[in-house]
């Protein structure tokens, strides 16, 4: 392989931090992961971590966003969710009871996905999680 070229493909869209803009990502993701097995995980995903970066950073406020990026191998899928910060506790799984009504989001995400990786910026959180296209690269069966 050329040392200038990869077999891995991505993609980004930023968005204004608004509960209808969580849909318009879950449509984008589902429309680059069209005809993948994963597509309708990761949509679950980013659905998921966007309304989180709404529901809990600044990303939710008047001049807030969030940004998306999927990054597509034949190994891996992995979305990416970046908030705008503003609070003092990084995301984090929360194994919550079943009736819970808040605080299951991270947890399924955690469930679905082969692995979920949170790293913090001055600028907010990225959240990632991949979905590996061989699962026993994971270790957990589809």
């Amino acid at each position: 392989m050329h040392e200038y070229t990869s077999t891995a493909r991505v993609w980004g869209l930023s968005c204004p931090g608004f509960p209808e803009e969580v849909s318009r990502a879950r449509r984008w993701t589902r429309d680059i992961l069209r005809g993948s097995p994963l597509a309708d995980d990761a949509a679950l995903i980013v659905s998921e971590l966007s309304t989180n970066a709404i529901r809990h950073t600044a990303s939710g406020l008047e001049s807030g966003v969030f940004h998306l990026a999927v990054a597509v191998s034949a190994q891996v899928i992995a979305v990416s969710v970046t908030d705008d910060g503003g609070t003092g506790t990084a995301p984090k799984i929360e194994h919550q009871d079943h009736d819970a009504e808040h605080g299951r989001g991270l947890d399924m995400v955690s469930t679905i996905a082969h692995r979920v990786v949170v790293h913090s910026s001055d600028q907010g959180y990225t959240v990632t999680a991949e979905l590996y296209a061989d699962h026993r690269l994971g270790g957990r069966s589809c």
